[in-house]
Parts: C-alpha cells; structure tokens; sequence
C-alpha cells in the first residue's frame, strides 16, 4: 500500500462517525441490501426449477422486491405499489435500532469501509438492471409497432399506458437509441471514475421513465423508481463536492476510501472477477437477448406468417349466420363490423360486446398463442384468434385468445412455434382449446371468403372486402426462418 493511500485509509479510518450519522448508515445499509437480495422463496425456487447461465443472468438483472400487492388501483399504479418500500424501510429502522443497541458499548471504526462495499453493491445492481432494461429496447421488442387492429382501435379505447407505448413503438429509431443509451449508462457505472456521471443520468433517464408511468397507468414506476432511488444514494456521496465545485467555485480534491491489494494474487483475482462479470452481463447476457428476440422469435407479438397477401383492414359486406343474412348494424354483438388479418398468424373482428380489458404489458411467450400484447389496454369488443393454415384444403384452424387458458394448457404448449392445430382438432383438444375450422378463398386480391362454425356453435359465411389504407406498414418482421428484418 502506498504511503498516500495509507493515510488517507488511516486518516477516514480514526475520523469517527457522530452516533446520528452512524444510525443513519445502519439503516441505509440494511435497507439497501433488503432492496437489492432477493428474498421471496419463489424468486430461488423459479430460478433453480429449470437452471441455466441466462436465467440466472436474467434472474439478477430483473430481481425487484415485491413481498406485497395491494389490490386496488393505487396499489397497481399509484402510490399504494410502493408499500413494500415501506416495509422494508420500517424493518431497516428496526434492524438499525437493535445494530446501534448490539455495539453500542464498542467502539467500532471501518463503516467508510462497509459504505464502499455498499455502494459496489448498489453500483452493480443498477448497471446490470439498466443493461437488461436497454436490451429489450435495443433489440426493439418492449414496444412493438402498433398493428393494424391497434391502429383501427377508437382512441376513447385505449388504455393510457397502451397510447404511451404505441407511441413510443410508432418510431424504431427512438427505442433503439432508449436502448442504447440505457446500456451506456449501466456500462458507466461498472467503473469507479464514472460512477457519479452515471448516477446522474440514471437518476434523469429513469426518473423520466418512473413519472410518464405513473401518468399512463404503466405499470413499471416502481420498478423504474428503484433505479432512481439507488442512484440518489450513490449521489450522495459527491454532493458536497459538487456543492463546492459549481456553487461555491472552490477546488475540490476528492477523498473517498478505495482498497488497495497489496497482493498480486489479490490484485489478479479482483481484476479478473470484474472483467468476468462485466463480460457476462454486456456479451453474454446481450447475446441471449438476440438469440431469443431475433432467432426464437420471444417477443410480445406473434412470429407465424400470416394467410399470404392478405394483410389489411377488411368491411364485412356480408354476414350469414344460420342460413340468414344479417345486416350492417354499430350495436350489433353478433354480426362483425369489420375484420382484420395481421402480418402474422393473429385474425380479428369487432363487434358490439363488452370484453375483459387485459391490463398488463404483454411478455414475450414462445408461444404464438399466448402473446398478448395486441389484446392489451384496449376496449372496443374486438376478438382475437390465432390460426394455423392448411393451405392444400384452404382451411384456417383458429383459436379464440381472447378466452382464459388453464396453467395446464399453458404448460402443455408453452414454447412451440407452431401448435398443429390440424392435428390437435382430431384429439381433444379440439375441445379443450376451442379449436375451429374455417374454410377460406381468396376471390381477388381484395375478397376473402370465410365459411364454419364460429365458437358459439353456429354456422357463418362471410365476405370481406379490405378497404385501401394509406399508412406506413411495420418497419420490421418475421420471415419464415424468423430471422429479423428491418
């Protein structure tokens, strides 16, 4: 150790905290750490159900506490979701209480020494978290570009949260650069000399992030309050120099404990343990995200092609049901007002009914089936079903997804690209999914007939006829090897 290093290590060491300041730190220093180890059962029993190096890496990066909800709005978008921080704040003053109550007869030096290891913690905690939050933006799947049903949908329908994200997904540029600069951020903070620059942006980016949740009903402002929370701790520590530096005007020589190794073997084996565990999370862990986003197609919209050159927005010029023709009436929950087929496997159609509304953000599912992102915070009474094609017998086998699949259909099909639904129809599964079959013929390149036994057991025929749109369609797709375009 250096004879610098060594008195500035002696002379942080000998300065005693007053007793407030160090009551101050026990009960930062447990809350922080109740905030940062995962301590849910189910957060270990998730992760070693099924281990693998990038569910550990995702498990790590996408830890947050959450040891209650609230049912009610507040509790799910307002200040009522934040009341595990309460908790652990109260458990942390308690815990701080019985520390200073333990040593209060020693006197104990070395808390600049736990505050440095503190901050390491928290450091890390955020550069990993904002890596994985800037990866799935990047890699452009947490807001994809609104669809042609989305795009159909009345505004006064909408959720707020789903108009903040449609917009955001409507450019693909800007989420790329969110992204990016959210990866950038959490790569500063891996190092000492950035820390407080990082720090500052996480707090700015990330409170941004927090308040435009809160105001759309997003869902994520706690999580995103985290990270602001943890980097106004890490600021702490710069205030007074930042204090004196742009509002006094003086000359700052910054102080702050850092160890020395003073072995080789010590020195090799905290080098080595950095530079791994940066390479996990900004190589390792970024190739998973691509292989998963680009390769396996895991995003919140589907990836199956969908019926060849029939993409659009369709008026339903006739419905018969049952042998009759109905006609065209807005209030009618019964007949279809329009229809739609999406670039991929998802076909839909409006009509006058009421609808669970799903609130939630959508995941990225492995299964077609079960994505929904395009379902979510909107009303309007459109139904959504899934479809594979038998082009040889013209025949859409569909799956109505707006209905409430069991946990055991969401295990037995959970991961496959492709159901077979032709096949299942034979089984019993015809029954337990809901299967259907419509036969299908494309007239022209703007009619498509669709003829069955819809899932209230009656018989239709109906006619579409897609109506011209004068839009941009969707910067990017899925081809049939689901290799990414742009």
């Amino acid at each position: 150790m250096s004879t610098a290093t060594q008195t500035l290590s002696h002379s942080i060491d000998d300065q005693l905290w007053s007793r407030p300041e160090k009551f101050i730190f026990r009960v930062a220093f447990i809350f922080f750490i109740l905030l940062i180890v995962p301590s849910e059962p189910e957060w270990y029993t998730k992760l070693f159900s099924d281990f693998s190096l990038y569910k550990l890496l995702s498990a790590l990066a996408g830890s947050r506490p959450g040891l209650i909800e609230i049912k009610s709005e507040s509790g799910r978008w307002g200040l009522a979701s934040y009341a595990t921080w309460g908790i652990l704040l109260l458990a942390a003053v308690v815990g701080g209480i019985m520390w200073s109550l333990l040593v209060r007869k020693r006197t104990i030096s070395g808390y600049h020494k736990l505050y440095y290891w503190l901050r390491v913690l928290v450091r890390y905690r955020i550069a990993i978290g904002l890596i994985a939050f800037g990866l799935i933006k990047f890699y452009p799947m947490q807001m994809p570009y609104p669809s042609v049903s989305n795009l159909h949908t009345e505004f006064g329908d909408y959720a707020p949260f789903k108009l903040y994200w449609q917009s955001v997904g409507l450019s693909l540029e800007y989420q790329i650069f969110l992204g990016a600069l959210e990866i950038i951020i959490g790569a500063l903070l891996f190092f000492r000399a950035t820390t407080a620059i990082g720090a500052i942006l996480t707090a700015g980016v990330l409170y941004n992030i927090a308040h435009a949740n809160l105001g759309y009903d997003g869902g994520v402002h706690v999580y995103s309050s985290y990270f602001v929370l943890l980097a106004l701790f890490l600021l702490v520590q710069y205030i007074p120099g930042i204090w004196k530096l742009f509002i006094k005007g003086e000359t700052v020589v910054p102080q702050y404990y850092t160890p020395d190794y003073t072995t080789t073997r010590g020195k090799t084996f905290y080098i080595a343990a950095k530079a791994i565990f940066i390479f996990l999370f900004l190589f390792v862990y970024s190739y998973y995200r691509y292989d998963l986003h680009f390769n396996k197609g895991r995003l919140k919209e589907p990836i199956l092609p969908g019926l060849k050159k029939a993409e659009g927005f369709y008026n339903v010029k006739s419905f018969v049901l049952n042998g009759d023709s109905l006609r065209y009436s807005p209030t009618d929950s019964v007949r279809w007002h329009n229809a739609v087929f999406e670039r991929y496997s998802t076909f839909s159609y409006k009509v006058y009914k009421p609808f669970d509304i799903k609130t939630g953000n959508g995941v990225p599912d492995g299964t077609d089936l079960f994505k929904e992102y395009e379902l979510t915070g909107r009303a309007g009474g459109r139904v959504y079903l899934y479809y594979e094609i038998d082009s040889v017998e013209r025949n859409l086998y569909l799956v109505d997804k707006n209905q409430k699949f069991s946990k055991n259909t969401l295990k037995k099909y959970a991961d496959k690209d492709f159901l077979g639904l032709k096949e299942l129809y034979k089984t019993d599964a015809r029954d337990t999914l809901g299967i259907l079959r419509w036969h299908y013929a494309q007239i022209d390149s703007s009619t498509v007939q669709l003829s069955g036994i819809d899932q209230y057991k009656d018989t239709i025929h109906v006619e579409l006829e897609r109506i011209p749109q004068l839009h941009t369609p969707g910067k990017y797709w899925y081809t049939e090897n689901k290799k990414f375009h742009y």
